[in-house]
């Protein structure tokens, strides 16, 4: 198979470019530059940008067999893709976002036939939109194109908590500090391991079965946001300071948080992958938590170049504020 992704040097498009290589997939990578150490060995890069309607078009004329947009986060970024592929390819496939589904949600569970809908958030809305503008290129024959949806897909670069992704929760555990867990801390969600996303994307493409549809792709392993920051001190050797302060005060003090709270993490989240499965046969979520966090906090420890902290100052701000609260009561 011959696949573009667009993007492919992220947390997320790096682990699916490795599974399409290793099933022997043909593989080119459309990036800006920024990170080419990041690229895949056996990877094509392509220099350019996806906002570039021009460069999508010099890519469409090489036929690809699939693409992959990891890089659409509006309708007009699909709009755009669509007008370069549109008769050009054999499948375009859009990464969406979990977080489109209905919130709050009438039901933990989830499956692709849950509405859609976020108010909190807008990248959900993006989503969305994306999803909308992709769905009648479909119903009017003008694309083959399938929908992708992660949730809080993570791998080595990632350690994933309700406060980020960098280095600043697992610091400021082995330090003995105090760390912000929204709500009571015993919200069920869903953590995936880039590999295992990857496994079930792949499947995938060229997968007649599809076509026209969507799909969420995650893993089975369901943990509350305080078991998943208990993982991750039993995995540096220090019990988390875990602070409880409710997602919609963590709004007030940080509105860009607060929307992906209230958007998403703050809410019990069970994916049902029964669809994924009847599609992808003997699809199943290999690594654990414990596991894939156990690797990415080596990644992280192994250089301290690595050890970027970007939350740490938030997560002070939140623990300030809740502190003053909870005085005046």
């Amino acid at each position: 198979m011959k696949l573009l992704l667009l993007g492919g040097t992220g947390n997320l498009s790096r682990a699916c470019a490795r599974e399409a290589l290793a099933r022997g997939c043909e593989v080119s990578l459309l990036t800006r530059g920024r990170h080419p150490e990041a690229a895949p060995e056996g990877a094509a890069l392509v220099r350019g940008d996806a906002a570039d309607a021009a460069a999508l078009g010099d890519l469409a004329r090489r036929r690809f067999d699939a693409v992959v947009d990891f890089l659409a986060f509006d309708a007009e970024d699909v709009a755009r893709a669509l007008t370069a592929f549109g008769g050009r390819v054999g499948q375009y496939v859009l990464i969406s976002s979990a977080s489109v589904y209905e919130k709050p949600p009438r039901s933990h569970l989830v499956t692709e036939e849950t509405p859609l809908g976020n108010p909190f958030w807008e990248y959900a809305r993006g989503k969305i939109a994306a999803e909308g503008e992709l769905r009648g290129a479909v119903s009017d024959g003008r694309i083959v194109g399938t929908i992708v949806r992660p949730s809080y897909t993570f791998g080595e670069t990632w350690i994933p908590t309700t406060s980020g992704t960098d280095y600043s929760v697992a610091k400021r555990i082995r330090e003995g500090r105090e760390i912000v867990v929204p709500g009571d801390g015993t919200s069920l969600f869903t953590l995936t391991h880039a590999s295992d996303f990857a496994r079930g994307l792949v499947g995938l493409l060229g997968n007649e079965a599809a076509f026209g549809e969507a799909f969420h792709v995650t893993s089975d392993e369901v943990l509350s946001w305080n078991q998943v920051h208990e993982t991750i001190g039993r995995v540096i050797g220090v019990e988390p300071r875990i602070v409880h302060v409710p997602s919609d005060v963590i709004a007030r003090i940080d509105a860009r948080r607060g929307a992906s709270l209230l958007g998403d993490k703050a809410w019990s989240l069970v994916f049902d992958n029964s669809k994924l499965r009847r599609a992808v046969p003997g699809f199943e979520a290999r690594v654990d938590f414990a596991t894939g966090i156990a690797e990415s906090i080596r990644w992280f420890e192994a250089d301290p170049k690595r050890q970027r902290i970007d939350a740490d100052e938030t997560v002070e701000r939140i623990l300030q504020a809740w502190r003053r609260a909870m005085s005046a009561l």
